[in-house]
C-alpha cells in the first residue's frame, strides 16, 4: 500500500470518527436544549469558525446556544461526561483566536445572556449577564450620571463576559484600570457543571484572590454567566489635547515625560503617521497628516481640575518638541478627536484585505525604540505595518497588513508578529497586554516563560479543569510545542532567547 492511499484512508477514518462523535454529541445536547439552540450543519456552524483573528478557522462539532444557567450547566455536564472540549464564545470580537472552535468540540455561545439584572445607584454597581455588550452598561446607567469605565475599541459589540476572559482595557484604562480593576464578582460554572463564585459584593473577599486568577484566564478555567461591575460617576468635563510631532522618538519621550510629571491622564494614546493617514481618510477627524506621530491626551474631572491639567500637559508636550497642539473646544470636537482612534482597526481594514493586530506591552521609555524596530521589520518581511498605542501604559497595537489568500504573505505576517512580540520581551515587556494569548501568541509564550513557569500555569488549569476540556490548546504552550518552536527558530537562524537555545 503506497503512502498516498494510507493518507487517504487515515483522512477518511478521521472524518468518520468526527461524524460519529458529532452525532453522539448532538443527540446528547438535545436532552438539554431545544432544537433551535443546537447548530451542527456546516452552513450553521461556519459563522462561528473564527473570532476577530480571521486568519485561522475551524468548525466545531456543534454550537450550543443556551438561554438559562441550567442549560449552561447541562451542556457542560454532557461535554464533561463525553470528554468533549468546550470553547465559550461571546461576541467573537477577540483578536487572538481565543474563541476559535475546537474541531472535536462544542462551541458554547453565551450570546443570549444579554440582560442587565440589577443596578444599584448607591453602591455604584451593576449586575449583568455575560452576554451584555460593554457599551450597553453605560447606556443603561447614563440617566443616573454613571458609566462603566473600561472602553475597548470594540465596546459597541464586545461582551462583558469576553472582557472578563481577556481582561480588556481601552483608551481610558490608564486612569480607570482594566476590566480586573472594575469587576467585583463573577458567577461561573466549572467544566463539571459546578456553580462557583469569584470575588464578592464587598471590596474584598476572604481567602485567595481567585477573582484575579479568573479575569484574563481566557475561558480556560470556567464559563462565566454573570458579572458584578463597578460604575463610576460621569466627570463634569472632559477635554482632549491633540499634539503633533515631527519625530516618533519625540512623541515617545513625551509620553514618558507626561507620566514622569506626576500626571495620570484619563487617556494617553499615540498613532504613527501611516495610521493617522488611514483613519483620517475614513472618519475625517481633522488629524495632522504632516505629523510623524500624534498623541491624544485627555483630562477629565471638574472644570477647574481639567483646566489645570490641560495646561500642565500642554507645557510638557511643548517642552518635548510638539510642533502643534489643539485642545478640544467642546464635547463634539473631543469625540471627533477620539473617533479616529476608536476606528483605527476598521480604517486599516479598508486599505488591506486582511490585517493581524498584535498586542504586546513594553516600558513607556522604549516606545520610540520599538517603533524603529518595527520599521526595520517592515523591510525584512516586506509587509506594511500601521501603529497605534495605548501609549500611557505601553500597550502596543501594531497592525500588520497582508492578504490571507497568499500563503507566503500569511507566513511572513506570522513571523513579523512573532518578531514584534519577542522584541517587546527583549525590551523588558510582555507578549500581551489586553487581547489575550489565544492561539496567536502561544508560541511566543515559549520565549517569555520557562518550561517550569509554563508547568505552573498548567497546574492552575488542572486545579479547575483536570481533563483539560475548556479551551484546550491555547494560551499555555506545552514543552513539545516549545521544542518545535525552538527548532524552527534555529532553522530560520532567528533564535533570540536562551530558553530556546537548548533545542
Amino acid at each position: 500500500m503506497n503512502a498516498v492511499n494510507t493518507t487517504e484512508q487515515q483522512s477518511l477514518a478521521a472524518q468518520t470518527d468526527r461524524a460519529n462523535l458529532q452525532q453522539q454529541v448532538v443527540q446528547a445536547l438535545r436532552q438539554a436544549l431545544p432544537e433551535h439552540a443546537i447548530l451542527f450543519t456546516a452552513e450553521d456552524t461556519t459563522p462561528f469558525e473564527c473570532d476577530g483573528l480571521t486568519a485561522y478557522r475551524e468548525r466545531p462539532l456543534a454550537v450550543a446556544l443556551p438561554e438559562t444557567s441550567a442549560q449552561v450547566q447541562a451542556v457542560l455536564q454532557i461535554c464533561h461526561r463525553l470528554h468533549v472540549p468546550v470553547v465559550a464564545r461571546g461576541a467573537g470580537t477577540g483578536l487572538s483566536g481565543g474563541a476559535m472552535p475546537h474541531k472535536m468540540g462544542v462551541t458554547l455561545s453565551m450570546a443570549k445572556f444579554n440582560q442587565i439584572l440589577r443596578v444599584d445607584r448607591v453602591s455604584r454597581t451593576a449586575v449583568v449577564q455575560c452576554g451584555v455588550r460593554n457599551l450597553a452598561i453605560s447606556e443603561a446607567v447614563a440617566s443616573l450620571g454613571l458609566y462603566y469605565a473600561p472602553d475597548p475599541s470594540s465596546q459597541i459589540a464586545c461582551t462583558i463576559g469576553g472582557n472578563v476572559a481577556e481582561n480588556s482595557g481601552g483608551v481610558h484604562c490608564l486612569k480607570y484600570g482594566l476590566t480586573g480593576q472594575n469587576v467585583l464578582k463573577v458567577k461561573c460554572f466549572t467544566i463539571e457543571g459546578e456553580p462557583i463564585e469569584f470575588g464578592s459584593d464587598a471590596l474584598d473577599a476572604p481567602g485567595y484572590d481567585l477573582l484575579a486568577v479568573l479575569v484574563g484566564s481566557e475561558g480556560m478555567l470556567a464559563v462565566t454567566t454573570e458579572v458584578t461591575v463597578k460604575l463610576v460617576p460621569k466627570p463634569q468635563l472632559a477635554r482632549c489635547i491633540m499634539a503633533s510631532f515631527d519625530d516618533v522618538r519625540k512623541a515617545g519621550d513625551a509620553v514618558a515625560a507626561v507620566i514622569a510629571a506626576g500626571i495620570i491622564p484619563a487617556g494617553l494614546e499615540m498613532m504613527d503617521g501611516p495610521m493617522t493617514a488611514a483613519v483620517e481618510d475614513f472618519v475625517h477627524a481633522d488629524y495632522d497628516l504632516s505629523a510623524a506621530a500624534i498623541l491624544l491626551c485627555e483630562s477629565d474631572g471638574t472644570p477647574e481640575e481639567v483646566e489645570e491639567e490641560i495646561g500642565r500637559m500642554s507645557e510638557v508636550l511643548r517642552r518635548c518638541g510638539a510642533i502643534a497642539i489643539s485642545v478640544s473646544a467642546g464635547e463634539a470636537q473631543r469625540l471627533k478627536f477620539w473617533s479616529g482612534r476608536k476606528n483605527a482597526f476598521p480604517a486599516s481594514g479598508r486599505i488591506s484585505p486582511d490585517y493581524m493586530c498584535m498586542d504586546s506591552t513594553i516600558p513607556r521609555k522604549r516606545l520610540a525604540d520599538i517603533l524603529q524596530a518595527i520599521s526595520a521589520m517592515e523591510e525584512k518581511y516586506a509587509l506594511r505595518c500601521l501603529n497605534v498605542f495605548h501609549a500611557g501604559d505601553g500597550n502596543l497595537h501594531p497592525l500588520i497588513l497582508f492578504d490571507a489568500n497568499d500563503p507566503d504573505q500569511l507566513h511572513r505576517c506570522e513571523l513579523f508578529g512573532a518578531d514584534i512580540l519577542e522584541t517587546s520581551v527583549a525590551m523588558g515587556g510582555t507578549v500581551t497586554g489586553e487581547h489575550g494569548v489565544g492561539i496567536e501568541k502561544v508560541n511566543s509564550m515559549c520565549v517569555q516563560f520557562s518550561a517550569a513557569e509554563n508547568e505552573q500555569m498548567f497546574g492552575v488549569k488542572r486545579a479547575f479543569d483536570p481533563q483539560g476540556l475548556l479551551n484546550p490548546g491555547k494560551v499555555i504552550p506545552t514543552l513539545n510545542r516549545c521544542a518545535e518552536y525552538g527548532k524552527m527558530l534555529v532553522r530560520a537562524g532567528t533564535i533570540k532567547h536562551p530558553e530556546l537555545e537548548r533545542f
